[in-house]
């Protein structure tokens, strides 16, 4: 028996290999769609990023099509919207799959863009700088970023990307406001 036969089966207490991946739940049609963006998550390299990338394009697109005073309102409640519908799909594909955070899983980023593109001009400009800021703000996790993650489940997978999400609208906001950003 091979040490990798062995230690599969000592952390399924006993139970066969195929019988503890059939015990296992399986990842409804409707929490792959949602979690991975419709599949966007699985986009390699980088997931996150062509996650961010999807959410920054459909904003742009969107924002376009709608009046200038509805887009914060229209943002801020299809971020909302994200992380209501993103924390259970999240949730599903985490338990389903044992893994605490997998990297396909992108709902996390939509959610955190779309925050940090809240009152933000449509120029390509304000839409670069905040998706690059989004992007630091989410590898970098500064405090209390990082502890979110600690969470259970699909709550710490996606409200640590929504308080990456803030930072980056304060730091957009700052830049905007002292004319740094045009």
């Amino acid at each position: 028996m091979s040490q990798d036969s062995s230690s599969s089966r000592s952390r399924s207490a006993g139970v066969p290999p195929a019988a503890a991946e059939a015990a296992r739940p399986r990842v409804p049609l409707w929490a792959d769609l949602i979690a991975t963006f419709f599949h966007v998550g699985r986009i390699r390299p980088a997931p996150g990023t062509w996650g961010s990338a999807a959410a920054t394009l459909l904003w742009a697109a969107l924002a376009y099509a709608l009046p200038h005073p509805v887009r914060p309102v229209a943002v801020t409640a299809l971020a909302f919207l994200v992380i209501l519908v993103g924390i259970p799909a999240a949730t599903r594909v985490s338990v389903a799959l044992a893994v605490k955070d997998p990297q396909f899983v992108v709902i996390d980023e939509v959610a955190g863009q779309l925050i940090a593109l809240i009152a933000v001009p449509l120029a390509w400009k304000t839409f670069l700088a905040g998706f690059i800021l989004f992007r630091v703000f989410d590898i970098i996790k500064p405090p209390p970023v990082r502890q979110l993650e600690k969470l259970p489940e699909g709550t710490g997978i996606v409200l640590d990307d929504v308080a990456a999400g803030i930072y980056a609208l304060a730091v957009m906001q700052l830049l905007l406001r002292s004319g740094l950003l045009q």
